[in-house]
């Protein structure tokens, strides 16, 4: 129980953060949609996906959202170890785990939060799902699977960066898989070598399931990988954070 009422305290306190600097939510919000414009209006017709372009992005979009959000966390984490924050916690009874916790917490509603957000904005520019409300619930539990592991992951990075600006740089990598995936154009049309890392890196599972989730014809073999995927990200993520966690704090 001192943890869950500890990890309270420190969501509480991430929450006034991230009141006091909505730019961290404003950032995961405008470059995905900037990308949604960029995607249907100006090249979405120099790609034959054999639907309507919005439709085939949108999932793609989903995760990118979750991505571009991310870098204030690892900022946020690396902050936390440098400043002294988490040596104050030694002479306090404060279960120093709520701290990382209350990060990934707040990471996955501030995704959450940028994702309906893009989605509603991807609604104006054409996209039309035909999923049913089972399937609708599936998409969320991707999504918040999703979310769970980029976050732990995140906060990993960001206990293992030396500084703030290096934890936000150790960032990019996430934000750039998007882009090597089946995300914006279909992982068969690519060159040798991208095709293949596109066809089996964690992300194109994800957002295949959610396509075919939003599209009405989900696919077994694709959801297992995709929940298999953000399981395993997650407990890597998890352990690698508590380890580097103990080795700093």
């Amino acid at each position: 129980m001192n943890v869950i009422s500890d990890s309270a305290t420190m969501l509480r306190r991430n929450f006034r953060h991230t009141t006091r600097n909505p730019l961290t939510l404003f950032n995961a919000m405008i470059m995905p949609i900037v990308l949604m414009f960029l995607m249907v209006y100006v090249l979405g017709d120099a790609f034959s996906v054999g639907v309507n372009y919005a439709d085939y992005a949108t999932p793609g979009l989903i995760l990118t959202t979750i991505c571009y959000g991310i870098s204030p966390t690892a900022i946020a984490v690396n902050s936390d170890m440098t400043t002294g924050f988490i040596n104050r916690l030694r002479v306090m009874q404060v279960s120093r785990a709520a701290v990382l916790n209350a990060h990934v917490i707040v990471t996955m509603l501030r995704s959450l939060v940028a994702i309906v957000f893009v989605t509603g904005v991807a609604f104006l520019m054409g996209f039309r799902p035909s999923a049913s409300f089972a399937e609708w619930l599936g998409v969320i539990g991707i999504v918040v699977l999703a979310v769970l592991a980029i976050g732990w992951l995140t906060v990993a990075f960001g206990l293992a960066a030396k500084t703030p600006e290096s934890a936000g740089m150790a960032a990019v990598p996430l934000m750039l898989l998007p882009f090597l995936s089946s995300a914006f154009v279909p992982a068969g049309k690519m060159g040798p070598g991208a095709r293949q890392f596109a066809e089996y890196q964690p992300f194109t599972s994800i957002i295949e399931t959610l396509r075919g989730l939003l599209t009405g014809a989900p696919s077994a073999g694709s959801a297992i990988r995709a929940v298999a995927w953000c399981v395993g990200l997650a407990l890597i993520g998890y352990l690698w954070a508590r380890a580097s966690f103990k080795k700093r704090a």
